[in-house]
């Protein structure tokens, strides 16, 4: 639909205001093999497929510290302790103001997701779809929303994210499978991901 040249029309959104409970520590500037701090990996990756990226903090949080790229606008959730939902419909209200068609929602401990495969999911928004990616049937993120869900998408709460937008638009959802273990890897969980270490805020 839309190459990374023309006029932006999907917005990377990048959910990274949770504890990291599950991790032990906060995750988000874990350090990679590469070197690189998780979150930072993971917008860097976002950057080279949007031309425009947002990411969802908690009200407390130093972008600086966390290692931000300059070009990504930070949005704050108040509510995020609540859980994945409440950061998800911080970021979309924040959009609401803006001319954008559609939304990709990643996570921002997802670093590993192939610029190709971000590309091809980004070219596939419009206003009224709702792009799922799969890997080997195991649905991933990012998910992307057109425009016109975003009203379902701004009042949630708590940690429901965006399943229940998802399962109420079944018919507005185009399923895409795709060969990139990337979209599905999670660093809480998975034993395929790399080891990494933990690395104090600065």
């Amino acid at each position: 639909m839309h190459s990374k040249d023309m006029t932006p029309q999907c917005v990377a959104l990048v959910l990274a205001a949770g504890r990291g409970r599950r991790f032990g520590s906060d995750k988000r500037v874990a350090l990679l093999p590469s070197g690189a701090r998780m979150l930072a990996a993971t917008l860097a990756r976002a950057l080279e497929a949007f031309p425009n990226v947002w990411v969802v903090l908690r009200p407390d949080d130093d972008p600086q510290a966390l290692g931000l790229d300059p070009r990504v606008t930070v949005v704050r959730a108040k509510l995020a302790d609540e859980g994945m939902g409440a950061s998800l419909a911080a970021g979309v209200r924040a959009l609401e103001g803006t001319a954008f068609e559609a939304v990709a929602v990643l996570l921002g401990d997802m670093p590993w997701i192939e610029l190709g495969t971000l590309e091809r999911l980004r070219d596939l928004a419009e206003v009224g779809r709702i792009v799922v990616p799969t890997f080997q049937g195991q649905r991933g993120h990012p998910v992307l929303f057109g425009r016109r869900f975003w009203p379902g998408l701004r009042d949630l709460r708590g940690d429901q994210g965006g399943k229940r937008v998802m399962q109420e638009n079944a018919a507005d959802c185009l399923v895409v499978a795709v060969d990139d273990e990337g979209v599905v890897r999670d660093v809480d969980v998975s034993p395929a991901v790399p080891p990494i270490q933990n690395a104090p805020l600065q």
